[in-house]
C-alpha cells in the first residue's frame, strides 16, 4: 500500500498544485485514504461498505445534539 502507483489523488484537488486533498489506494479488501501533504502520516483503512457508509456521513449535515 506504500508504493507511489498505488495510490491517486482526489478528483476535487482544486486549482494550482492539488496540495490540499486526499489521496485514496484500493485493495480487493480495503480502500485506504491519507493526507497528501503528509503521505508517511496515519493511512485510514476500511472495507469497502464501510467506506461508502464514511463518504455517505461525510455528506449528511451535522446533527445538533441537544
Amino acid at each position: 500500500m506504500s508504493t507511489r502507483e498505488n495510490w491517486r489523488k482526489s478528483s476535487y484537488s482544486g486549482g494550482g498544485d492539488g496540495n490540499a486533498c486526499v489521496e485514496i489506494a484500493t485493495h480487493s479488501t480495503y480502500i485506504a485514504i491519507r493526507d497528501s501533504k503528509t503521505p508517511t502520516g496515519v493511512t485510514l483503512a476500511f472495507p469497502p461498505g464501510a467506506f461508502t457508509a464514511f463518504l455517505e456521513a461525510l455528506k449528511s449535515p451535522p446533527s445538533i445534539a441537544r
